[in-house]
């Protein structure tokens, strides 16, 4: 997608005069306030019923290979369906998912925490890529990147107050609880994208969906630029945040423990993070518009705020030094997330968009499954958290220095074909 001199439109004034982005985006923000409230019930009542670090690895590490299973075909479903139908039929699956884990009461019923965290999270994988692919179906270019933001910022703010009134509710009303309230979220989410009207689209050939697969693949093996920017969420979830989330399990549990099982301490933390990531975008964003070459300089600048972030939390020396790097940390991988997002929305073309977001989302998770693993291992071997986050203090370094290179390269590669021309 050309660049354009057009100044991107407001938040508020898209959400007003879009009524289709303002049922997406109403769907959003209740969905995802019961994700959260998921995700520190979830994982305070793995530490709490079996006391294992490894043990709250599998189950993050589950939330992030299940999706990766599903990816390739949940991306080529959201190029050849009706991505609202996608939308409204994963959330009403979501919500009787939701509702099984209240059968969960004992160290012996682990295996159902862990099959229905499977198969949530891999319905889930249908959700996202259709998401991500409508966007430019329903938005101007001139509020594509406004679009975006504010689906990052809901995240972003979804996460500081789902965390906070999650681990509040499963703190001091009991885990299950916020299981209950995150089985509704998904039904009103549904109720309100029943509101999407969306274009009508080219019709697509005919074509068995194993025989679509390698499309996005040879797609993206093709055109470089678009596959790096496809990795930098894998690179995130490895190096910076999905083994992070064991870390943070963790710190909650064993070194500042507030409310049952650490769950209020934890729902604290994840409260931290929302409000970074809903910042560090939102700030880069006065600097980048939608504009490309700033976008990409601040993916460099965006994985150094996360390795200072990490480090800031290293030493362990108290809990709002913990809560500060948490805000830095975030600040940093969000604007990576966001960016990197913005970037493939104004240079995927239609016919394979949902493809190479479902791609991209499969690297993400198999990454994050892989990155949650590790860290889960590591932090039984060595029970002093603080060696393991020194470590990965270090990791968002590598990224950061690889796209530096692509990007040298990138120019030198322009200069070199403007002066042949």
């Amino acid at each position: 997608m050309p660049e354009t001199d057009e100044k991107p439109i407001g938040y508020g004034a898209l959400i007003r005069r879009n009524r289709n982005f303002r049922w997406l985006w109403l769907g959003q923000v209740v969905s995802m306030l019961g994700d959260w409230f998921n995700m520190i019930g979830a994982a305070a009542l793995m530490g709490k019923l079996t006391g294992s670090n490894f043990a709250v690895g599998v189950l993050l590490m589950l939330r992030m290979l299940a999706p990766f299973a599903v990816a390739p075909i949940a991306g080529i479903c959201a190029d050849r369906f009706n991505r609202k139908h996608i939308l409204i039929v994963t959330d009403i699956v979501r919500a009787l998912t939701v509702f099984g884990l209240l059968f969960v009461r004992d160290a012996g019923d682990i295996w159902l925490l862990y099959t229905l965290t499977a198969l949530l999270l891999a319905v889930s994988g249908f959700f996202d890529p259709a998401r991500n692919a409508i966007l430019p179906d329903i938005t101007t270019p001139q509020e594509l990147g406004t679009a975006n933001t504010i689906g990052a910022i809901t995240w972003s703010v979804m996460l500081a107050l789902g965390a906070a009134i999650g681990g509040v509710t499963a703190g001091l009303f009991g885990i299950h609880t916020a299981f209950l309230v995150d089985g509704f979220t998904f039904l009103v989410s549904a109720g309100f994208l029943l509101g999407l009207r969306l274009p009508k689209r080219p019709a697509q050939p005919e074509r068995s969906l194993s025989a679509s697969k390698p499309k996005a693949l040879r797609y993206l093996f093709r055109h470089p630029d678009i596959l790096f920017i496809a990795l930098h969420k894998a690179a995130i979830a490895f190096m910076l945040s999905a083994g992070f989330q064991v870390a943070q399990v963790k710190i909650s549990k064993d070194y500042f423990i507030i409310g049952d099982g650490g769950a209020l301490s934890l729902g604290v933390m994840y409260c931290v993070n929302g409000i970074g990531c809903a910042l560090g975008p939102i700030l880069a964003r006065l600097w980048t518009g939608d504009r490309d070459k700033p976008l990409r300089i601040s993916i460099i600048f965006g994985y150094l705020l996360g390795a200072m972030g990490v480090a800031i939390i290293a030493p362990l020396f108290n809990f709002p030094m913990v809560l500060l790097g948490e805000l830095v940390r975030s600040m940093g991988g969000a604007t990576v997330w966001v960016f990197s997002t913005q970037l493939l929305l104004q240079n995927a073309p239609d016919e394979i968009r949902g493809r190479v977001f479902g791609t991209e989302l499969a690297c993400y998770m198999l990454m994050g499954g892989i990155g949650t693993a590790i860290v889960g291992v590591l932090l039984d071997v060595f029970p002093d958290a603080r060696l393991v986050l020194w470590g990965m203090a270090g990791l968002p370094l590598i990224p950061a220095l690889l796209w530096w290179l692509w990007q040298a390269r990138r120019s030198a590669d322009k200069m070199e074909g403007e002066l042949l021309r």
